[in-house]
């Protein structure tokens, strides 16, 4: 015979007015957690009550109904309606939906309440971000749903933007492939391809920490604090066509530029018209460049020009921000920071100042016509101009009788104005402008050849690279150089990009150290080795390709040592063996196998290393 299946009887609703109702003491909430009482409010008289309360009737000391229902589940949702009363936003009878218990029940109200608390399931992040974008979708702007869930309108951009990452990438988030922080890092870029190349790349690779996704989207874009897009400006560079990427979960609010080659172009371009301004002036030459090399001035004689008077305006001006500098120096000297207005007004007296120091000194015709001036880009985006240098072989051509120009000191007290007339430049005088490294032909620019195809270039350079690389392997004191010069700008300038060596040091750290490890024999070894090296090498690169050039054998080994040191990554850590994100617990043991190795082959004892065990440590 079959077994009889119970029957639920499930609790009646009714709706009851508000002032019926109180808030139990039963009710297992203590803390305040999520969205706050005056949200939930809102909330409501926005869309209504989405979910009844749970009340039980209040019964007397016989037993018996008094007409009140206390609240064990739904006291958050009661406050709200409390808070609606007292603003008048709502009547005290309004009419409240209820599901009322059995007062017979033996389930207790507390259980009641905790059960309500605990069963609740929470969105997954996923379904979040989706929901946002629907309502997108729908019409709705990133004002409207941030005002309707109480969030910032860049919450609102962020979950959006992680919407809109590569379904096969937020499939794997949903299965808890990836983390939260990897899923943000692929936000920087809206190229699905692209995304999901650099996932499969690092799926291979040992390192898979969320700044790793960033460098690798972003290493053929320009950071937007690059001099070059300062120089240029966003706005004009998104005017031509430019696409910039926003890191919505960057502090600064990252920016990168894509479109490398536009921005390059528009550089030239800029600094080509700065450049044709400044040859006006009657130079022979004009370079300019978005940055030159260490020394590129050395072989020149520079000019000794003549400082120019300062107006009786522009010296009251200079004299005002002096004494406003002065005053504001004296008042805020004891304050440990400078309020936020003060330091910028203290920053715009500087750099108004800086303008004064920089000024052009004034030249002589006679020089200007033989002589040149450099135009760069400088870290904060602005023009920087540098006159008056003059050539060698200008000298030479200076001197020259036959130029019909004399030098003053053979002039037998000759007339400086005709001098210098006869050196003036004549009317139909060009100069010669080079920018980055390219003289601009002074013919029309019709007449200019077009650029290579980029597939031409692509398959040119590839021979060429091959050539390069069997040069430099028959070169081994070249070899040595280019490599030390790599690793020193690992570990000394953090990297460099664009490298044409693709080599590198990975600084390890240690995300769980004992804290005396800073002070540690041989963490003060390190740390005063680095700093003697940093304080030799140049930071120029070509400079710092002479100098490693130059090292002896001795030294060169010692500072190849030195950088490949900071690649040593021994550390224990506990190893993922279902074969997560993480390094694998076979590869935890390689490593230290090999650690091990490196260990005999220098010969390390920790005793006579500087360690001694402690308390802690044993």
């Amino acid at each position: 015979m079959a077994n009889s299946v119970q029957k639920i009887t499930l609790s009646r609703s009714r709706d009851i007015p508000f002032n019926k109702l109180v808030l139990s003491q039963s009710n297992v909430r203590r803390i305040k957690a999520g969205v706050s009482v005056e949200e939930l409010a809102e909330d409501i008289a926005r869309r209504t009550l989405l979910q009844s309360l749970n009340v039980r009737p209040v019964l007397d000391a016989e037993g018996g109904e008094t007409g009140m229902f206390e609240i064990p589940a739904g006291g958050r949702r009661y406050q709200a309606l409390a808070l609606l009363v007292k603003q008048k936003r709502l009547p005290k009878t309004a009419l409240i939906p209820c599901v009322v218990r059995d007062p017979a029940t033996s389930v207790l109200a507390e259980d009641d309440s905790l059960a309500e608390n605990m069963q609740r399931v929470a969105l997954h992040p996923l379904d979040q971000f989706r929901a946002f974008q629907t309502l997108r979708q729908k019409g709705q702007s990133d004002e409207e749903i941030a005002a309707a869930f109480f969030v910032s309108v860049n919450v609102v951009k962020q979950r959006l933007r992680l919407a809109a990452v590569s379904e096969k990438l937020l499939a794997l988030y949903a299965e808890d492939g990836m983390t939260l922080e990897q899923l943000m890092a692929f936000t920087v870029t809206s190229d699905h391809g692209r995304q999901e190349q650099v996932w499969d790349a690092i799926q291979k690779s040992w390192s898979k920490e969320a700044y790793q996704i960033r460098r690798m989207l972003t290493e053929r874009a320009v950071r937007a604090s690059d001099r070059r897009a300062a120089f240029v400006g966003i706005e004009a560079y998104e005017a031509a066509g430019g696409i910039v990427t926003r890191d919505l979960f960057a502090e600064d609010n990252g920016r990168w530029l894509e479109t490398v080659g536009l921005l390059d172009r528009l550089v030239a371009e800029k600094l080509k018209a700065e450049a044709g301004t400044i040859a006006a002036e009657g130079w022979k030459w004009v370079e300019a460049a978005v940055d030159f090399p260490y020394g590129h001035r050395s072989h020149l004689r520079p000019l000794d020009g003549t400082p120019l008077d300062l107006t009786t305006e522009e010296q009251a001006t200079l004299d005002g921000l002096n004494a406003e500098r002065d005053k504001l120096e004296v008042e805020y000297a004891k304050a440990d920071e400078l309020p936020d207005e003060i330091d910028q007004r203290i920053g715009e007296i500087e750099t108004a100042l800086r303008k004064f120091e920089d000024r052009s000194p004034r030249f002589e015709p006679a020089d200007i016509a033989r002589a040149g001036v450099f135009v760069c880009i400088d870290e904060d985006g602005q023009l920087s101009i540098d006159r008056g240098y003059v050539r060698p072989e200008d000298e030479a051509a200076a001197a020259d009788p036959e130029c019909g120009v004399r030098d003053p000191a053979d002039a037998n007290g000759a007339d400086h104005s005709t001098l210098a007339a006869a050196a003036a430049p004549r009317a139909s005088h060009v100069a010669v402008i080079t920018v980055g490294g390219e003289a601009l032909p002074a013919e029309d620019e019709d007449d200019v050849l077009a650029p290579l195809p980029e597939r031409l270039l692509l398959e040119l350079t590839a021979h060429r690279t091959l050539a390069l690389r069997d040069a430099v392997a028959k070169n081994a004191h070249v070899a040595m150089t280019a490599l030390l010069h790599k690793l020193c700008l690992d570990t000394f300038q953090h990297g460099a990009r664009d490298a044409c060596l693709e080599v590198s040091v990975r600084h390890v750290f240690f995300p769980v150290q004992a804290a005396d490890l800073k002070e540690s024999a041989s963490s003060r070894a390190v740390v005063e080795r680095h700093e003697a090296w940093k304080a030799d090498l140049p930071k120029d690169s070509a400079a710092l390709w002479d100098w490693l050039a130059a090292l002896d054998e001795d030294r060169r080994s010692m500072l190849i040592a030195h950088c490949v040191s900071f690649g040593v990554n021994a550390p224990h850590e506990k190893g993922d063996r279902h074969g997560g994100p993480g390094v694998s617990t076979e590869g935890v043991q390689r490593r230290i196998g090999e650690a091990d190795r490196l260990a005999r082959a220098v010969g390390l004892d920790m005793v006579e290393a500087g360690w001694r065990p402690t308390a802690e440590k044993s």
